[in-house]
């Protein structure tokens, strides 16, 4: 074993905080997405690695016959002696997508766009990944959600390395209009309608 791994750590949790709570506090999304921030948290102290996405981008749709969830990549943090990697999942994460043609034909929507969010990852010495972006256009009525993070506070640079780009969460409606949308959201979606996931970048690390 690595012998750093054997290190012995004293973590304090106070009790009644969001990382040690007691009913009847909220814990929805505890393991998606509180976790990423501990484990970016713990990583940041010891400045091993500059933030990742820090989120799993939860994003889940359906209607009374069908119901789909997923998790989204995106830019991995940079570290002392390494880039970030480009559009994939950090920490905690460790599901892969349903193939394009397999949503397609079980669900009635179509993937319209699945890309490398380039320039998204911050600048330093070693650059933070690039996020992605992904955008599904709904063929019939459904309820979309999303439970994410970083919309706000993007994810951190270390050592002058700069901070990842934001994720931006956005619907589009099938007569143009463009509506913002928030970390989390809960959005009933008529045919032609856009929703539009750009996941964040990672931090960069030391000064470029």
């Amino acid at each position: 074993l690595n012998s750093g791994c054997m290190k012995p750590l004293k973590i304090i949790l106070p009790e009644n905080s969001m990382v040690n709570p007691r009913p009847p506090a909220a814990v929805v999304a505890g393991n998606v997405e509180v976790s990423q921030t501990i484990t970016d948290t713990l990583y940041g102290a010891l400045k091993k690695l500059a933030g990742c996405q820090g989120t799993m981008n939860n994003f889940t749709f359906g209607n009374e016959s069908d119901g789909y969830y997923e998790t989204i990549c995106g830019g991995a943090g940079a570290g002392p002696s390494f880039n970030g990697c480009h559009a994939v999942h950090t920490h905690m994460t460790n599901t892969r997508l349903t193939d394009p043609e397999i949503l397609e034909t079980r669900y009635p929507v179509r993937l319209e766009q699945f890309e490398i969010r380039k320039g998204s990852g911050g600048e330093g010495k070693y650059h933070g990944g690039d996020g992605i972006t992904r955008a599904i256009r709904f063929l019939e009525p459904m309820t979309a959600s999303i439970l994410s993070n970083h919309r706000v506070v993007p994810p951190f640079g270390l050592e002058g390395g700069e901070d990842g780009a934001l994720g931006r969460n956005t619907l589009i409606k099938a007569d143009g209009e463009v509506v913002g949308l928030g970390h989390r959201a809960e959005i009933d979606m008529n045919p032609g309608d856009l929703f539009k996931i750009e996941t964040p970048g990672g931090g960069g690390y030391g000064k470029k």
